[in-house]
């Protein structure tokens, strides 16, 4: 419904399409000015720090991995790496190299859908991605194909597409042999070269002129573009371990979401997810996806959220390479997983999901049971810039009419491919009985 007077306009979206989960938009204008700005994510939430108290830790993996259908293996990932931070337990070679490939997959799937089926349609001026197909029947057959790569990659290691069940503290329950891998070998050189032209043509559509001056916060790692290890790091001199987290970010209710917002101490909003990591990590992609960046007309840094879209086809090129590179080098290793040894403790895990960094923190007792649990999504923490953006936008569009000045907010709000579903789950209940 959009509502018009002569000194105060109100977009009111109800319901946003295209993205992950149920959320709303609302925008007022008045007497020429931005009022008010409201992404309203009225999803229940889902309790699952709750669900996770009194279960075992081995359960964490799978119970996680239910937050999200699009990125279930962040869950998987940042939870193994939180309960192997508390017991101590570190995880490397090959059985690291498989994690990074596993991340790969959920990247290449996860990318490839939102740049073609979610966020492609705003900038060609279709309502969906089944009207763009008429139009562009070659663009969503390869949107297709390489989706079902990633997808493929996720089934082989995780043992299903949708919520693994492989995955384990410690590795893996079962690790696939050498001839496993060779069906996949010359699909991802395809992906790859797929990847490249996806940046190319993305690179060729229409952009807003909008650069801010945004706090962006990554994972990063010196020899390597981050997946699942690393130091956080922002553009203002952050550089933190994983564990010092809750030191530098905070969380607060507001009265239209019933998602937390986060921000980070000093500096309020900041901004997770692709462009983060492409500012905070680009000297980390390899040449291909150099390349790619390059083709698609970016420069080593880029501060416009809306050639995010071409920033994850430079990160599905990166994926695709990567994992190249670890099956052709795969050994099988000699067993599945590390041992366990549980022990009481408290541990943190952060990785980098395709929309931003996912914080998980978990304290055990010394029978490996879940005492307390946080789960900190990308979303949750990418609401407050979606907001800062989303005035911004309306600024820059106030004299449009009310039905283009709403899918321009529509498209904003897509930049970020928001996980509605996955920021709902944590939510405190206070009660004042005074």
């Amino acid at each position: 419904m959009k509502v018009k007077t002569a000194d105060t306009r109100v977009i009111k979206v109800d319901m946003m399409a295209r993205v992950e989960g149920e959320g709303a938009l609302y925008v007022k204008v008045k007497d020429g000015d931005v009022a008010d700005v409201k992404l309203k994510i009225f999803e229940p939430p889902r309790l699952f720090e709750a669900f996770l108290r009194g279960r075992a830790y081995s359960e964490a993996p799978d119970i996680t991995a239910r937050i999200c259908g699009i990125c279930p293996v962040a869950y998987q990932m940042s939870a193994v790496h939180a309960m192997e931070s508390a017991f101590g337990i570190p995880v490397e070679g090959m059985l690291r190299s498989l994690r990074r490939l596993l991340y790969c997959g959920e990247w290449i799937e996860s990318h490839v859908l939102h740049i073609y089926m979610l966020h492609a349609p705003d900038f060609l001026g279709y309502p969906d991605a089944i009207q763009m197909a008429k139009d562009h029947p070659e663009a969503v057959k390869r949107a297709l194909a390489l989706k079902k790569v990633g997808n493929d990659i996720v089934n082989l290691l995780g043992g299903r597409e949708i919520h693994p069940i492989n995955v384990r503290v410690g590795g893996f329950y079962h690790v696939p042999t050498r001839k496993d891998f060779a069906p996949l070998l010359e699909r991802l050189k395809w992906a790859r070269d797929a990847a490249i032209e996806t940046a190319r043509w993305a690179g060729t559509l229409d952009f807003p002129d909008l650069e801010r001056d945004y706090t962006f916060v990554a994972l990063h790692h010196p020899d390597e573009y981050p997946f699942c290890e690393g130091r956080l790091i922002s553009n203002r001199g952050m550089d933190i371990a994983v564990r010092d987290y809750e030191e530098h970010f905070v969380e607060e209710h507001v009265a239209h979401s019933n998602a937390l917002h986060s921000s980070m101490k000093g500096y309020g909003a900041y901004f997770v997810g692709p462009l983060a990591r492409y500012n905070l990590n680009y000297a980390q992609l390899s040449p291909p996806a150099k390349e790619a960046a390059a083709l698609g007309g970016l420069n080593v840094t880029c501060a416009n959220p809306f050639k995010s879209i071409i920033v994850r086809a430079v990160e599905t090129v990166e994926a695709c390479n990567e994992a190249i590179r670890i099956i052709e080098s795969y050994e099988p290793p000699e067993q599945p997983a590390v041992k366990v040894r549980v022990r009481a403790g408290t541990g943190s895990g952060c990785t980098e999901a395709p929309r931003g960094i996912l914080y998980h923190r978990y304290r055990v007792d010394d029978n490996g049971s879940i005492l307390d649990a946080r789960i900190v999504p990308p979303t949750s923490q990418n609401q407050k810039i979606i907001e800062d953006d989303l005035r911004r936008v309306v600024e820059m569009y106030i004299d449009q009419p009310d039905d283009a000045l709403t899918l321009r907010c529509e498209q904003s709000i897509r930049n970020y491919d928001p996980c509605i579903s996955c920021a709902t789950h944590y939510l405190r209940l206070h009660i004042d009985r005074s």
